[in-house]
């Protein structure tokens, strides 16, 4: 598979629109800096989105689902069934981001990049299927290179797909049982820190199991300690199908211009690879909320990262980032209309 898109430069920020937008908001009927993050946000996606005024009624969102063969050591509490379970759940709508995205009136596509359950056609649900599951990275690599060259490419299409149906802002979710397990041996890898400090409960582990978990993971990791040095190699030794697919599409939204609010801990350490594969990529993502992932909070530092919300959420599924939304919708309708102070009739500040 080819994966010379892989060099594409991004996109870059519109300077002359985020000057444009920053006057705007000094001139408007309220004292400089108020509204706070709200004002910080309008005028980025002003400067992401080409225009003065920015809006993002028209959200996109992808869940990529794949299993992992790291679920065989144990390291969650639910059975590897239920992913392939959830992608029916998913087309069925009822799915906590199927609810979220009919709220929102948002795009909704789940690709389905491999489950040991495969649970066929589906609507709404893009075959996109490498493997049953990665193998088990506490005994080898997690993905071959071809397989990894295929999950990146499933993230591309994603938003390849979405900027054709009109997406001003890009949504990325995930499904796959274990899946935290190689978020947190990622994230371990990339930032040098030990799996005791990141590993966390995922779906539900108890201390002891936390405990085995990072067990595991500190074993993978000495096990592929001399192929560690590059992210994409991390990804393909301890990566996941739709860790892998997430990083894929942060890349190419930040190639074709389009906004990415990203999501929990799994979403942000598939950022995490995306910005060290290529910095610019930061330039165009927002940042959802904090997870209660104990590994969230040293993967956002790591991106400089201010999210919108802390809600003690860690579903996953692109759910807190869909949450976000409003909040994004808010900001743009306050800096689109409200008035400015000649407008009003307002005197302005001495």
């Amino acid at each position: 598979m080819n994966t010379d898109w892989l060099a594409q430069p991004c996109a870059a920020l519109n300077e002359t629109t985020r000057a444009a937008a920053l006057a705007r908001q000094g001139h408007l009927t309220k004292p400089p800096g108020s509204l706070g993050q709200l004002e910080a946000l309008a005028v980025q996606l002003a400067a992401m989105q080409g225009v003065e005024r920015p809006a993002v009624e028209h959200a996109a969102i992808a869940i990529f689902a794949g299993d992992h063969g790291i679920a065989v050591e144990n390291v969650s509490a639910f059975p590897q069934a239920v992913t392939g379970e959830m992608v029916k759940n998913f087309a069925r709508g009822g799915a906590a981001i199927s609810v979220l995205a009919k709220a929102l009136g948002a795009r909704l596509e789940v690709v389905n990049l491999g489950t040991v359950n495969d649970p066929g056609e589906w609507p709404n649900v893009v075959r996109a299927v490498i493997a049953p599951s990665t193998s088990n990275f506490a005994a080898g690599p997690a993905m071959t290179g071809a397989q990894l060259a295929q999950a990146l490419q499933a993230g591309r299409d994603s938003v390849l797909r979405a900027r054709e149906h009109g997406a001003q802002i890009f949504i990325g979710g995930e499904m796959g049982i274990a899946n935290t397990t190689s978020a947190s041996a990622i994230a371990c890898a990339l930032l040098h820190e030990s799996p005791q400090l990141l590993a966390g409960p995922g779906t539900g582990l108890d201390s002891k199991g936390v405990a085995h978990k990072a067990v595991v993971i500190q074993r993978a990791l000495e096990l592929h300690r001399a192929n560690l040095a590059q992210p994409l190699d991390v990804l393909r030794c301890v990566g996941g199908f739709e860790i892998a697919a997430l990083a894929g599409a942060y890349l190419a939204a930040a190639q074709n211009g389009m906004p990415v609010l990203v999501d929990g801990f799994i979403s942000s350490v598939a950022a995490l690879v995306a910005v060290r594969f290529n910095p610019c990529v930061r330039d165009w993502m927002l940042f959802a909320h904090t997870s209660a992932e104990p590994g969230h909070q040293r993967v956002l530092a790591a991106l400089d990262a201010q999210p919108l919300l802390q809600l003690g959420m860690r579903l996953g599924e692109g759910s807190g980032a869909a949450t976000a939304v409003p909040l994004l919708r808010l900001a743009c309708a306050l800096h689109n209309n409200m008035a400015t102070f000649a407008e009003a009739g307002v005197s302005d500040k001495l």
